[in-house]
């Protein structure tokens, strides 16, 4: 049986209550940790090889290492919670049922890098998360778990849950901090980065909801036992969601390295109807599309880089033998386009632009030259925007075109009138 650390107590029915949540050694870790040096967690963290589940997959360990020492100012700890990307529903997850593993982690990593006021930055529309974190939060305060003078140690930590509005690009982290400062949430341009310069101009660490859930397990087992668990320099397990037509969609946790067709086939239990599948798209809409013979791949950073994907968010999408990849693509276009920020003209412009050319494919307008005419928009949409968000608008646009053009090219014959000689 896998061993759990996010899910290990799936059997506590009241695991999102501090009672309940204590009952299976909630906090211990906690209790470890601050008697531990501050350097220690960090390289226990390092040692771990965990690395950030929000999408970028960077070293967590490392990521706060660059936090400096004597800036002068204070350290701020952001926690991503504004989960956003089309297939990634594992934040919502934790949030929702298990709210104290992710205080617990907060309070370690804020211990650790010397944060005294850390901030959970939720989707505008998880009211109800939002809520159930608050009361998390108090009833964390009442027990002395968070506030002043933590557990007699003279270690004073807050923890301030902000909504955002909704807006996707708000899950960049530098978009973060400007929606968190009460500014329009536009990216910044980098350097300088949010480790020397973040929140407020400071020293800022902005991790996902879903790494931090990680860090208890870490101090209170150990970072051997926490590698041991993935593949190499991808420790740990992962929160797969699993959407699109299969029969038993949901949240798997499964060690790294997982094989994608054995998610899909043993978890998710296969797909709808006895149909086959098409293609996959491995995690979240921003990362390439995977066609049928590609899904035999393990589910870790290194592996899905190799292969011309990337794990991202492990938002794993299935579209079966009978879906529309023009619709589909189609579909994924209207998101990128009502989501930019229009900061950058690339990407305000291109997505419309996007958009609009595979609307016209999609109602039966498209002509011969728009599958080169989106590529070459993309090709001047990606790397030329101030964060990440043209790339991945477009990065669905070349993968879908690049692997199914036949589909593209038929869609658009069919709309051809040929006229009378």
């Amino acid at each position: 049986m896998t061993e759990k650390i996010i899910m290990k107590y799936e059997d506590k029915k009241d695991l999102y209550t501090l009672s309940g949540y204590e009952s299976t050694g909630g906090y211990d870790a906690l209790k470890k940790a601050i008697d531990m040096k501050k350097d220690e967690i960090v390289e226990e963290v390092k040692r771990s090889t965990l690395r950030g589940r929000g999408g970028a997959g960077f070293a967590t360990g490392l990521k706060w290492s660059f936090v400096p020492k004597d800036s002068g100012r204070p350290v701020y700890l952001c926690c991503n919670a504004d989960e956003s990307e089309p297939g990634t529903f594992k934040d919502k997850w934790i949030i929702w049922n298990n709210p104290h593993l992710l205080i617990e982690g907060i309070l370690i990593s804020s211990y650790a890098l010397s944060v005294k006021h850390a901030f959970i930055y939720i989707r505008g529309e998880f009211r109800e998360g939002s809520e159930i974190l608050n009361k998390a939060i108090e009833e964390a305060q009442n027990k002395n778990y968070l506030g002043k003078n933590i557990l007699g140690r003279n270690i004073d930590i807050e923890i301030t849950v902000y909504r955002g509005a909704g807006a996707y690009v708000c899950g960049e982290e530098t978009g973060l901090l400007e929606s968190l400062e009460g500014k329009r949430g536009w990216p910044r341009i980098r350097p300088p980065f949010p480790a020397t310069k973040g929140l407020y101009q400071s020293p800022t660490i902005i991790n996902n909801v879903e790494t931090l859930a990680n860090i208890p397990y870490i101090i209170l087992n150990g970072a051997v036992r926490f590698a041991s668990i993935g593949t190499p320099n991808n420790g740990g397990t992962k929160l797969f969601c699993v959407s699109g037509r299969v029969n038993r969609p949901g949240v798997y946790e499964l060690p790294l390295g997982t094989n994608l067709r054995e998610i899909i086939e043993n978890y998710a239990a296969g797909v709808k109807d006895g149909k086959k599948i098409k293609a996959v798209i491995p995690g979240g809409s921003s990362t390439p599309v995977l066609k049928f013979d590609e899904i035999d791949i393990p589910m870790d950073f290194d592996s899905l880089i190799k292969a011309g994907s990337a794990l991202g968010s492990g938002g794993i999408i299935v579209l079966d033998e009978d879906t529309s990849m023009v619709r589909s693509l189609y579909n994924l276009s209207r998101f990128y386009a009502h989501e930019s920020c229009g900061q950058c003209t690339p990407c305000r412009e291109g997505t419309i632009w996007i958009m609009k050319i595979l609307r016209r494919i999609y109602k039966g307008d498209g002509k011969p030259e728009d599958l080169d005419l989106l590529l070459d928009i993309c090709s001047n949409i990606k790397f030329k925007t101030v964060c990440p968000f043209g790339d991945a608008a477009v990065i669905p646009v070349e993968s879908f075109i690049t692997k199914f053009r036949t589909e593209f090219e038929e869609a658009i014959k069919k709309t051809i009138i040929i006229p009378r000689q």
